[in-house]
């Protein structure tokens, strides 16, 4: 990939705010949307290079003295996603607490997330038509966030500075080792590590696999549960019932609910949401509000439609995704809705989605646009990581039915250096789980201790 075009990134600190132990600066910093201008005439506008803000908040601890904060070393914390803001946090805890210790921590919004420039069914139309919108969103991948990074750690007058990847953060980090490394001390990732190559469809096939695997563990957790979601499915092909958004629950809609599948934290929660399913009515049993509501907040993309919009292209390498998941969805009978038993999916996007998602409808064109896109570009350099010299350390999760294990293990194989922690005894959420222990152990791989 070529260099992009280097520039000072403009910023401001907005607020600073104190409370339960931590003190807060709220920086906002202006970036080019794209750091890859074309040189090409017929691409040439008017010389103007078109900004975008991106938002970061700083942690630090308020047992460290103003003077001595000043002092420690940036911490850049990348989300998972895509399409996530910036963790929100009203006091230290977990890994913050354990890194707070001994770094300033730097909490990104993502460009198009959280208080960064938005990228929405509101914000995008400006500008213009589906193929404008589609244009504009290609410059919201890895390989920008990583840009940006760069920029605004010149700005902040920081040395290499430690990196923390959660899920698609740590395939940010794969993107910052392969491009911008000069701007890496060290590298902490978390149920992080990307397929560098290949197409989409095989993340799918190994993660369709693993999912189905971990219906079959929960229903012999709760075998009452098979049950009823099969009921749950056969009530919502027979009646009708909305969400308190107005749209129609669909089965496959409902299937979404697997989402709590993919942690050690979150999967009994499943069982208190099913629970909940029905009432009884005059007209026979019926969903309850609670479980609408609840099952709305599940499968709504209206707080991060990025994660709809650009999921699959987060494996685009100069090929077409092409609603690979919906493809290879074919292959697993199970997981239709109409399946004797249907399972319950994990977090695959399908064209549907830009249907019956109110927050997702305007934006369909821009995502079939998106799904038929060949020219994307390179997200590693798959030579410059297997001679990486940043020191690295991977938790890879053996059951994360999210980011597959020997997928990640081929990528662990191929980052010189890096040191792969391989765990059962968490899932894709393990950093909410015992973030501190997980940060401690990463933190000592990296250093030696």
């Amino acid at each position: 990939m070529a260099e992009p075009v280097v520039e000072q990134a403009a910023h401001t600190i907005r607020a600073h705010h104190e409370f339960r132990g931590v003190r807060t600066a709220e920086h906002f910093f202006t970036v080019p949307l794209d750091h890859w201008p074309s040189t090409r005439p017929e691409d040439a506008g008017n010389g103007t290079r078109e900004t975008i803000t991106v938002f970061a908040r700083e942690f630090v601890s308020a047992e460290h003295t103003a003077e001595d904060a000043s002092r420690l070393p940036w911490l850049l914390y990348l989300q998972g996603g895509p399409g996530g803001r910036g963790t929100r946090t009203t006091s230290l805890s977990g890994w913050m607490k354990a890194a707070a210790r001994s770094f300033r921590i730097l909490m990104l919004d993502q460009r198009g997330t959280g208080l960064s420039t938005p990228a929405d069914r509101t914000s995008l139309p400006i500008q213009g038509d589906a193929e404008a919108q589609a244009r504009y969103l290609t410059h919201f991948r890895a390989d920008s966030i990583v840009a940006d990074a760069e920029l605004i750690r010149n700005a902040l007058g920081s040395e290499p500075w430690t990196v923390l990847g959660q899920s698609f953060g740590g395939f940010c980090a794969l993107s910052y080792l392969s491009f911008a490394p000069e701007g890496l001390s060290e590298v902490l990732i978390t149920g992080g590590l990307a397929p560098l190559d290949g197409p989409a469809e095989r993340v799918y096939r190994a993660t369709f696999q693993r999912v189905a695997e971990r219906n079959a563990e929960y229903f012999a957790w709760y075998p009452e549960d098979r049950e009823l979601v099969t009921r749950i499915s056969r009530h919502l092909e027979a009646t009708q019932e909305r969400l308190p958004s107005g749209e129609r629950l669909t089965t496959e809609r409902f299937q979404m609910v697997g989402s709590f599948l993919g942690g050690n934290t979150r999967v009994d929660a499943l069982h208190t949401l099913l629970e909940d399913a029905f009432v009884p009515s005059r007209d026979g049993e019926r969903l309850s509000d609670a479980f609408l509501e609840q099952v709305h907040g599940l499968v709504s993309r209206a707080s991060n439609p990025l994660y709809a919009v650009l999921h699959e292209a987060i494996y685009g390498q100069q090929q077409a995704t092409d609603w690979a998941a919906w493809r290879v969805l074919a292959e697993f009978p199970e997981f239709q809705p109409r399946a004797e038993e249907p399972l319950l999916t994990g977090e695959m996007v399908y064209p549907w989605y830009f249907e019956q998602d109110p927050a997702l409808v305007s934006l369909r064109e821009v995502a079939e646009l998106l799904a038929a896109k060949q020219d994307w570009k390179p997200l590693y350099d798959v030579a410059r990581l297997n001679a990486n010299t940043v020191p690295v350390a991977a938790a890879v999760y053996r059951n994360d039915i999210y980011v597959d294990f020997q997928l990640s293990m081929e990528t662990a194989a191929a980052v010189r250096g890096l040191q792969a922690w391989t765990t059962a005894d968490f899932h894709h959420d393990g950093i909410g789980e015992d973030g501190e222990g997980i940060f401690n152990r990463l933190l000592g791989m990296v250093r030696g201790t």
